[in-house]
């Protein structure tokens, strides 16, 4: 695992852990329909941090798709009983699972997923690259090994050149000197 999958992985458990707090912090504080609408948002959040935690080098908008798809597929499992018959057994799961269908809960999800991604991305384009590993720099490498192991003949500058009238050399022309 290379040092840059660690930070990631140690940043999202860090980001999941504020994300957490900040949604109990506003459930304890708020009242209502902030609560409500904010822990959606928040929830979706740390399913992204969840999402990059597994995979780390995952492309922004895979990642966010995959945190609100799994949101709604969460969201839409209520429509049945088993969420709600597993979630009285266990406060943890009622923390993951959630209680009931909230239709205005589908929407929030891409609420809480965008900044996000939107993060991700602006983070990801700042991050300066490796060296050498732009297609230009691949491409002067893969020449400089190609020029290396032609013989020196080949490597005459002028040797192919065409004439003024754009008609290749003639033979005697193309003599190697």
């Amino acid at each position: 695992m290379s040092i840059a999958t660690r930070w990631v992985r140690m940043l999202m458990v860090v980001s999941a852990a504020g994300l957490t707090g900040a949604a109990y912090a506003i459930r304890a504080v708020g009242d209502g329909l902030v609560d409500q609408f904010s822990g959606a948002a928040l929830s979706a959040a740390i399913v992204y941090t969840i999402v990059l935690f597994v995979r780390p080098r995952i492309s922004p908008l895979p990642a966010g798709t995959i945190a609100v798809a799994y949101c709604w597929f969460i969201e839409f499992t209520h429509l049945t009983p088993l969420p709600s018959e597993i979630s009285q057994r266990s406060w943890f799961a009622r923390q993951l699972l959630g209680a009931q269908f909230d239709l205005v809960d589908v929407a929030w999800y891409p609420v809480g997923v965008i900044p996000m991604v939107v993060a991700h991305w602006l983070l990801r384009t700042s991050a300066p690259t490796r060296p050498n590993s732009s297609p230009l720099s691949h491409n002067r490498a893969l020449h400089q090994r190609r020029a290396a192991a032609e013989p020196a003949a080949l490597r005459e500058p002028g040797r192919f050149r065409r004439t003024s009238s754009g008609t290749p050399p003639r033979a005697e022309d193309r003599r190697v000197r």
